[in-house]
């Protein structure tokens, strides 16, 4: 066997999408699925036995279901991601983003349609593309790290010292886009931004409709400032962090003198809605060089344009490190544009917001 192909193990209480998911990881080149599973326990046994890339990881099981399956993985410290495999329902959407948040890679719906064929291809079309996306993260590991300025100095999560800065600093807002990976990175920067953080922090995570709901419920049981998502015309208010919902494109507009979200279902950029870049151009018309925008792991350039119009304006802009990065795409793009003042390592960013909030 070549050492480049992607070893995958199976697992699903069901047999026939087992065997479904099997014969089409089968036809995507680079993948050999080295074992299945009909439960969790089982899961947890071959995978141990196996040490597989990946394990398609299915939700809802019995027993044991998916996010348990995921966190025992992550106790014992084993190296192989998984990919979630999810149904959309309520319940399903609320357990594949708790996954999301506590680390795995991605995850891919189930089609709910009645013909073979269709599913057949949509999941082949989901199942190529992360498998593609873990490839070029994989790649990305190997890949030689930056020069630019690193922040290292940290500040104490939930510090009541020197925050409340931005009434008399000259940043607006705080502007955040993020793709594979972003979940979990999330859930390490905005819970460090204390309660008396003035800025309103924007989010664009690339994710479908239901999940960013379930994403902005969870970061506000966690963080000491409000997260809510989106909903048009919402005020952009102080020390609030608003994110983009899943399927519309989120951009920033006056409207009677005040900054608020507006809503649109605008042509996909970058294969993607929301788009990063849609919000930051927005924010650049709107800010002009008050602006901080941050780019953290994800495939592809989805914010590398946002970014540009933001330093022409003389905004800020910080990007992740290629360290801690699941997919280091879009931060790279930035860097390697020469668009990023500073690179920050992902247990960093927060504190370098704070740093730069406080700049005159």
């Amino acid at each position: 066997m070549s050492n480049d192909q992607i070893r995958i193990v199976v697992v699903d209480d069901s047999a026939l999408f087992r065997l479904l998911i099997r014969n089409i990881l089968s036809e995507i080149p680079g993948c050999t699925v080295v074992g299945k599973a009909e439960n969790g326990i089982h899961a947890l046994e071959i995978i141990k036995k196996l040490s597989p890339d990946i394990v398609t990881l299915d939700v809802e099981m019995p027993d044991m279901n998916g996010i348990e399956v995921l966190r025992e993985m992550n106790e014992r410290g084993d190296s192989s991601q998984a990919i979630m495999v999810s149904r959309l329902t309520d319940a399903g959407a609320q357990v594949t983003t708790d996954a999301l948040l506590e680390g795995a890679f991605d995850f891919i719906l189930k089609p709910s349609g009645n013909n073979l064929e269709e599913n057949k291809l949509l999941l082949y079309e989901a199942l190529k593309e992360k498998i593609n996306t873990f490839k070029h993260s994989r790649q990305s590991q190997q890949l030689p790290g930056q020069q630019q300025e690193i922040v290292e100095n940290e500040i104490e999560p939930h510090s009541h010292s020197e925050t409340r800065t931005s009434e008399t600093g000259r940043y607006a807002a705080v502007l955040i886009g993020t793709s594979t990976g972003g979940p979990e990175a999330l859930r390490e920067v905005l819970p460090k931004f204390p309660a008396e953080f003035t800025l309103p922090i924007l989010v664009v995570q690339h994710m479908p409709p239901e999940y960013t709901a379930k994403l902005a419920n969870r970061l506000n049981g966690i963080c000491p400032l409000e997260v809510v998502e989106a909903t048009n015309n919402m005020p952009v208010r102080p020390g609030t962090i608003i994110i983009a919902p899943g399927g519309c494109h989120m951009k920033v507009i006056f409207r009677n003198k005040k900054v608020v979200v507006r809503l649109t279902d605008d042509p996909p950029e970058n294969s993607c809605r929301p788009a990063v870049d849609y919000l930051f151009r927005s924010a650049a018309d709107v800010w002009g060089d008050k602006a901080i925008g941050v780019i953290m792991t994800g495939m592809g350039q989805d914010g590398t344009d946002g970014c540009l119009q933001l330093r022409e304006k003389g905004s800020y802009i910080i990007a992740q490190s290629q360290d801690g990065c699941v997919v280091y795409g879009m931060p790279k793009s930035v860097i390697d544009n020469d668009l990023s003042h500073r690179v920050a390592k992902l247990q960093s960013i927060t504190s370098a917001i704070i740093q730069q909030s406080r700049q005159k």
